[in-house]
């Protein structure tokens, strides 16, 4: 319900030196006229006011606090709100939000503060994940996404692309009901079919920067592959900057998956170091061993550790053939043992491992080049994305064989349908006084 007061602590649970009480909606200033030491009432917006909460019942003070007011429709929710800013202790802080809801306030619900901001227009759907992303982010590159989005980029690429086909569509509206309008352009098969093209390729390109910052942003599974007593678990610790994996000269200590994460200059890696893999009788370490090809095959990036010490052997062919067709790094381990190997060669146990991160970033430099571009941000746009495309094929396809072009529209309403949804804003009426508006059909 958008027509009642809610209220929330905005700050974290953790003891600090301040919390924030946030209270939106028609009842907000009215509620903390209840509660503070000076009338509110009256008073300019986006100003902040000093005092005291009082329980209005025993009349005692409660706590020493600064009192925001941010007056509709220009705050957060496009509500009236009211921030209470309060000492961060949590039985005080506790103790406030128990007397802003005794008034009649309800307490909010997770995110609906947000929520509300999209209800309200004041942000997209687009944007509203971008406030998650925000608070979720783990390094630089996530927040530079996180931002770009919030700050609209999203509509930069999906607005070209309505606007296409907002065009396409009304052209064939108006030329199938309004065939006496000699001003209006009389669409064919042979006009629209380069449109469509031209719009698969742009929308191709989306995908593929989409896909790069999904990476940049989550990062990409790796998994460490080799022979047992190879140095998988030295390299391990040695990205990771900790003894993560045991370390042994026996060969097939590691039996299981082992994992960590360490975020590079360009990309982030979910680490997984597998068990040695190899043709064994012992029944545990062949468990290890089958889970070991399960990541392999699911591993975006996979590092094949070998022994720059030794010739490769059979069971080095038979690595390098399993992993022939992935993205993968072929890295020598024991350089200082010897060196019959070109490549990169790498000191996993005593840490020398630059070559190896340097090869990382080179790789995963263009993908990191997106973070400045904008680009969707999330599976939701993606998937909603693809379905556009899915669609647009159709249609493609539909102007190849000579469907007749009601028909063919239904498949542009149907892109129209997914770009809008990216923003959370369709719908069929919406699509319809867009049509109309380009044609000044009264005249």
């Amino acid at each position: 319900m958008l027509n009642d007061t809610i209220a929330a602590i905005a700050t974290g649970r953790d003891l600090s030196a301040v919390s924030i009480i946030r209270i939106s909606g028609d009842q907000a200033i009215d509620t903390i006229n209840a509660l503070f030491s000076k009338p509110l009432d009256q008073v300019e917006s986006h100003t902040i006011h000093y005092g005291y909460i009082k329980n209005p019942l025993t009349k005692q003070t409660v706590d020493e606090v600064l009192v925001s007011v941010f007056r509709a429709p220009k705050t957060y929710t496009r509500e009236d709100v009211v921030e209470i800013n309060c000492h961060g202790g949590a039985y005080v802080t506790r103790e406030v939000l128990s007397l802003v809801l005794s008034q009649g306030v309800r307490l909010a619900e997770p995110g609906e503060f947000t929520k509300r901001a999209f209800l309200n227009g004041r942000i997209d759907l687009t944007q509203a994940e971008a406030i998650q992303d925000l608070l979720e982010a783990k390094h630089e590159d996530h927040l530079h996404l996180a931002m770009n989005a919030l700050k609209g980029s999203v509509h930069q690429l999906i607005d070209p692309l309505m606007e296409q086909l907002v065009q396409m569509i009304s052209n064939i509206e108006v030329n199938i009901d309004y065939p006496e309008y000699d001003d209006v352009q009389v669409i064919t098969h042979d006009i629209l079919l380069p449109k469509t093209e031209e719009w698969l390729i742009k929308i191709q390109k989306i995908l593929d920067k989409a896909n790069q910052s999904s990476m940049i942003k989550e990062g990409i599974q790796t998994a460490i592959i080799g022979k047992p007593n190879v140095g998988k678990s030295s390299l391990l610790n040695a990205l990771l900057e900790e003894d993560k994996a045991i370390v042994t000269d026996i060969a097939g200590t590691t039996r299981d998956i082992v994992e960590g994460d360490v975020r590079l200059q360009n990309i982030t890696l979910h680490l997984m170091d597998t068990a040695g893999i190899r043709e064994t009788k012992d029944v545990v370490e062949q468990l290890g061993i089958e889970k070991s090809k399960e990541v392999v095959k699911q591993a975006q990036l996979v590092i094949l550790v070998l022994d720059n010490s030794q010739p490769l052997d059979e069971e080095d062919q038979q690595l390098l053939e399993l992993t022939k067709d992935q993205n993968r790094i072929l890295v020598y381990n024991k350089s200082d043992l010897g060196n019959m190997h070109e490549g990169i060669t790498i000191r996993a146990k005593e840490g020398k491992i630059e070559p190896l991160i340097a090869e990382i970033n080179r790789r995963y430099e263009e993908p990191h080049a997106v973070i400045d571009e904008p680009t969707l941000s999330n599976s939701r746009q993606i998937g909603l994305m693809r379905q556009a495309q899915l669609a647009m094929m159709k249609v493609k396809e539909a102007l190849e064989m000579d469907v007749e072009l009601d028909l063919v529209a239904i498949d542009l309403q149907e892109c129209y349908r997914c770009l809008k949804e990216i923003e959370g804003s369709y719908s069929k009426e919406g699509l319809l006084d867009e049509i109309f508006s380009r044609f000044c059909l009264g005249k």
